[in-house]
């Protein structure tokens, strides 16, 4: 019995592997036929080449960092202070940051719009400046579930109530509590929902497009309409890009519960 379970264990890990990785090996096997009748990395050294990816690419980093940063000062003390005083709230609050997953992101960037355009009181849209600000507005609220449900999860995992108390003992006000003695205990928590949201932001098209940014990408999305074999190099790209965010989540989740469980470490 158990040897059969094993074996459907396995059968179905191969059909999903197969189902994941041949799109994926024919992808970047065609990227390399560039140059005719040999294999060759042309298609690689023309992308990372080009002035445009390099231009792109850094925006799209910088825009990640800083959807990161405010991302991480808008969620973890929400998170904190509704575990810690309004756990009655946590339904509404999860319920509030699952919506940009039901609501199409075209939807919420029309929204974006209608709202921050030039004859609005508020007008967003008359600068470049002021544009990126809304296209990181648009970020957070578009990696809310993935940065909320990571930060939670980290704080699920430790005791908030009694560091809280410990700190408010010794003195602590509420941002040296925040930054000091929370922060660090959810690290890892902080770094996963960071790495999905660089994930996240580099690949997004609809609205650094209808915001008229250059992203990464609308790149992508322009090398796929005029080119025949740098889109594949790209793709294999961003791929790779995906896996070493999800692959650092695992690296440092698994660093921090090594050394929560440690034997011989204070508690």
């Amino acid at each position: 019995m158990k040897s059969t379970t094993r074996m459907g264990a396995w059968i179905a890990f191969l059909v999903g592997a197969a189902y994941f990785l041949i799109p994926l090996i024919a992808t970047f096997e065609f990227s390399l036929r560039m140059r005719r009748g040999e294999y060759s990395f042309d298609a690689y050294r023309a992308v990372f080449g080009d002035p445009q990816f390099q231009a792109t690419f850094g925006y799209s980093i910088v825009m990640a960092v800083v959807t990161i940063v405010v991302g991480v000062l808008l969620v973890a003390p929400t998170a904190y202070w509704v575990q810690l005083r309004l756990p009655k709230l946590r339904p509404l609050v999860e319920f509030i940051t699952l919506l940009p997953l039901v609501i199409p992101a075209i939807v919420i960037v029309f929204g974006y719009l209608r709202i921050f355009n030039s004859s609005s009181y508020l007008p967003l849209t008359n600068s470049e400046t002021a544009t990126d600000f809304l296209l990181v507005c648009s970020y957070v609220t578009l990696s809310l579930p993935y940065m909320y449900r990571s930060v939670d999860t980290g704080l699920r995992a430790i005791d908030v109530r009694t560091l809280t108390e410990a700190a408010e003992v010794l003195g602590a006000g509420r941002a040296t509590i925040l930054f000091k003695v929370i922060f660090p205990n959810i690290s890892s928590a902080i770094l996963s929902g960071a790495f999905l949201t660089f994930a996240v932001v580099i690949g997004e098209f609809t609205m650094a497009s209808l915001l008229n940014r250059p992203a990464f990408g609308p790149y992508l999305q322009l090398m796929g309409a005029n080119k025949a074999y740098e889109p594949s190099a790209l793709a294999v790209i961003a791929f790779l890009i995906t896996w070493a965010s999800m692959g650092l989540i695992q690296l440092f989740g698994r660093n921090a519960h090594t050394r929560r469980v440690q034997p011989g470490t204070d508690s």
